[in-house]
């Protein structure tokens, strides 16, 4: 009787959301994103509600479906159009830094693999590059953080 050697299987491929940890990693990197901005009161201002459970919702469903989780996100509100919907919220160099650095903080404590860390933290910095979308020689008609009142126009 001739022995054949036993195939190893590799285990089914994994999705980034899987490999972050899942639900309760993005659960954990979203409270602590938005613990940090509800303590932040310029980029607290940015956001409209009162309340910040709602925005803290839709951001958590949309990195879970970005990275291959449940697609929640796309279900309720459809196509993400980042661009468009941040398009009323006047978001300058200054507002994106902020936004970053509590992001920054939220990824930190989840103490991801350097590989891990690095991918996600790349998407971060590009997509909130992507949201800027005033400069700051250009006064807006709403309040915009990190730009100062001109001196003599009324502000």
């Amino acid at each position: 009787m001739s022995s054949k050697p036993t195939q190893q299987t590799d285990p089914p491929s994994q999705t980034p959301y899987e490999r972050f940890g899942g639900h309760e990693f993005f659960v954990a990197l979203v409270g602590d994103f938005y613990q940090g901005v509800s303590n932040d009161a310029e980029l607290r201002a940015l956001y409209p509600e009162e309340d910040l459970g709602p925005a803290e919702d839709r951001f958590r469903m949309f990195l879970e479906q970005y990275w291959g989780g449940p697609t929640t996100y796309s279900e309720q509100r459809g196509h993400p159009r980042l661009r468009q919907r941040h398009g009323p919220f006047a978001i300058d160099e200054a507002a994106r830094d902020r936004w970053l650095l509590h992001i920054r903080a939220a990824l930190d404590a989840r103490q991801l693999s350097p590989e891990l860390d690095d991918q996600m933290w790349r998407y971060l910095v590009s997509a909130a590059h992507a949201m800027v979308n005033v400069q700051a020689d250009i006064r807006p008609t709403q309040p915009t953080f990190g730009l100062q009142s001109k001196p003599g126009d009324g502000a």
